[in-house]
């Protein structure tokens, strides 16, 4: 069963890269789901546009950027990623019947926290995630705002009780991090385990200080 990834439109395109890259490393099936607002996006911070005829191509190129920006710094296998539309609400996340392991946003726009919290299914992302709850499946936010005002706080509480994961995009620096993409793959780490995802993106704590100043 695969997991659902949702790209909405807030900054941090990198972040949803680097989950992408490591849920397939993981020998993981990917539902890629990209919101309109996050293709302008995508488009403002790597340059690279998102087109439904041409998205395993364009698909390619971003997750093959780094956080840095620079081309050619990965090489995906997107051969276990299906890609939807986000305006197809007949898609397969659509309905519960259609069996996935839970949900990824990344990263999440006050907008799409909104959309999920009060149920609107305004798109296939947010009906996406609607299902999720829904069917009591793991479903992880990873919203991406500063600051945030007491409206979206309490939709995040919101989605807290019904049973989602909220993980802030924060960036922590006990890892080591020597690189914007060590600080990217941390986000992207805690993601995966707030999913239960294997992964060896970051330098987890060991109860040692000063551990993420050594070489290993």
């Amino acid at each position: 069963m695969p997991w659902i990834v949702g790209v909405s439109g807030a900054s941090g395109t990198p972040y949803a890269a680097a989950v992408l890259r490591a849920l397939l490393d993981a020998g993981e099936d990917v539902d890629l789901v990209v919101s309109r607002a996050s293709r302008l996006t995508l488009l403002d911070e790597t340059g690279i546009p998102f087109r439904d005829a041409h998205w395993r191509e364009d698909l390619g190129d971003w997750l093959a950027r780094g956080a840095d920006g620079k081309p050619d710094s990965f090489a995906p296998d997107l051969g276990r990623v299906r890609y939807w539309n986000a305006g197809d609400l007949a898609a397969g996340p659509s309905s519960g019947s259609y069996p996935v392991k839970g949900m990824l946003i990344v990263p999440a726009s006050t907008a799409c926290v909104a959309g999920v919290a009060l149920g609107l299914s305004k798109d296939l992302l947010q009906r996406a995630a609607s299902v999720t709850l829904k069917e009591r499946r793991p479903l992880v936010v990873a919203v991406r705002e500063t600051p945030l005002n007491g409206q979206t706080l309490r939709q995040l509480v919101a989605l807290d009780d019904a049973g989602a994961s909220v993980v802030p995009a924060s960036p922590a620096f006990y890892a080591g991090a020597t690189h914007i993409q060590d600080l990217v793959d941390f986000v992207a780490g805690r993601v995966l385990d707030a999913a239960g995802v294997a992964h060896g993106l970051y330098r987890r704590w060991k109860g040692e200080l000063g551990g993420g100043a050594r070489d290993e």
